[in-house]
């Protein structure tokens, strides 16, 4: 069984963007309430007494937009600071990284993966369902900040779209030549807008390798992350080209990763609802932490048989209940 120490912590399902691939147009969400919403004290409780007694040593902070949590970088440095806590990352839109990037890395955060589908600001705003306001300039100056102050290597997260930004693949990966920033194409997943999903459907990640490779080159990096990416580098870069492709090249049998949700939800799966238990209601329940650890621990031991690997075997709906800003990422 693979050792799974990786947990994707969502802080809020809140997103001051609307991405058409994670909360689509005209979709009512009912945002969680203040006191639905895990806090500090609770998640540093699950994080000290639950995971990384199980062996969890590595932490992603997610959302929603992670940033628009009151409080957060001082969780930052709450997590930061506990002595077995061997990775901190954090994924985030960039929006309000140009004020908060060097407050974050004073408090501890050193990795950081910034969303970033397209380098042309009228596709941008497009793709992030805000026709009108031109949110491209502030999201770049923040990918910008965060590399002054210290954040390197840099994550730019790319979910190609047929029709909408897949003309953009040479322009995105010709990022990491000059700069030390890594590129991860993400494939497009049939959560939280199933309809655009089965309508422009996705594009394997061989397809945009092909693309790169016929232009500059590609080679396999020496360079791996914490995550599931096939990494490449064009010959000469300082960065690397990462590729995420759960649909076309089923990565479950490496997952190394769990997800909490804002509201408490420990989901073993991206794409695959079953079996998630709900640790924020253990918690305010009073239930002994010994038992909640034995809960968690039973999920750990069930997550090979319930992944999207085995979606044919009847364990897997294909029916989302969350859209992807709800869950994590």
């Amino acid at each position: 069984m693979n050792k799974i120490d990786y947990l994707r912590l969502s802080l809020i399902d809140k997103c001051n963007f609307n991405c058409q691939y994670c909360m689509p147009e005209g979709k009512d969400i009912n945002y969680l309430l203040t006191q639905d919403l895990l806090t500090d004290e609770e998640i540093l409780i699950l994080i000290r007494e639950i995971f990384i007694p199980l062996g969890f040593s590595k932490f992603r902070l997610t959302g929603g937009e992670p940033l628009l949590r009151p409080g957060v970088v001082n969780l930052v440095k709450e997590i930061a600071s506990l002595s077995e806590t061997q990775d901190l990352a954090m994924t985030t839109n960039g929006f309000l990284l140009a004020k908060m990037a060097q407050d974050l890395y004073d408090a501890g955060l050193r990795r950081i993966n910034i969303s970033l589908d397209s380098l042309n600001p009228k596709t941008f705003n497009r793709i992030i369902g805000n026709r009108g306001f031109d949110r491209w300039n502030q999201t770049w100056k923040g990918i910008q900040t965060a590399y002054q102050v210290g954040f390197d290597p840099l994550k730019l997260n790319v979910v190609i779209i047929p029709g909408i930004n897949d003309n953009e693949v040479l322009d995105l990966a010709a990022l990491t030549i000059e700069r030390n920033w890594h590129i991860r194409f993400i494939e497009f997943m049939p959560i939280g807008n199933t309809q655009l999903f089965n309508q422009e459907a996705w594009i394997a990640s061989e397809e945009l390798r092909k693309q790169i490779r016929s232009y500059w080159g590609l080679v396999e990096s020496q360079v791996r992350g914490n995550g599931p990416a096939d990494v490449f580098q064009i010959p000469g870069a300082k960065g690397t080209i990462g590729f995420i492709s759960q649909m076309s090249e089923c990565f479950c049998s490496r997952c190394n990763r769990m997800r909490l949700s804002a509201d408490g939800w420990l989901r073993p799966c991206l794409l695959n609802e079953t079996g998630q238990i709900n640790l924020k209601t253990s918690l305010r329940q009073g239930m002994d932490l010994s038992k909640i650890r034995l809960k968690v621990k039973e999920i750990l031991a069930i997550k090979p048989e319930i992944n999207f690997e085995q979606r044919d075997s009847g364990t897997e709906t294909g029916v989302y209940t969350r859209t992807m800003s709800q869950i994590g990422g």
